[in-house]
């Protein structure tokens, strides 16, 4: 999944040094996302594209571990590995910023993007909890 991240973020920062005005190419790229937000009809397209990636991401994962696609472990590392996407447009966006170069965005967006992964590869347990009041 990392791979599969690092080219998307590769193609979207290779993009954006390609644009002449960054401050135009950021504002581009939040425009697209607050679209996507924003239409009913493309929400419920990326979440069904969303569901089709997770379950066939299932499928794969219980090959390799010899269950079944319907057991728990399955599903979970599934929509956890999908949870990756969101991670990287998310920082994506809170980086993008005319004042940053793209080799820069690029460091930063797969920072975020490895630090979430490693709480996926350490398991959950390891999420820091605020203490008990």
């Amino acid at each position: 999944m990392l791979r599969v991240l690092a080219e998307e973020l590769g193609n979207v920062t290779a993009w954006y040094a390609a644009q002449h005005d960054p401050a135009q190419a950021a504002a581009a790229f939040r425009r697209f996302g607050a679209l996507i937000h924003s239409t009913p009809s493309l929400r419920a397209h990326q979440r069904d594209l969303r569901d089709q990636l997770t379950a066939l991401a299932a499928e794969l994962l219980a090959q390799r571990a010899g269950v079944r696609a319907d057991a728990p472990e399955s599903q979970i590392a599934a929509t956890a590995l999908l949870g990756l996407w969101p991670v990287q447009f998310q920082s994506l966006a809170r980086h993008l910023d005319p004042a940053v170069t793209p080799p820069q965005l690029h460091r930063a967006v797969t920072a975020d993007v490895h630090r979430a992964a490693r709480l996926l590869s350490s398991g959950l347990h390891t999420f820091p909890t605020a203490p008990a009041r």
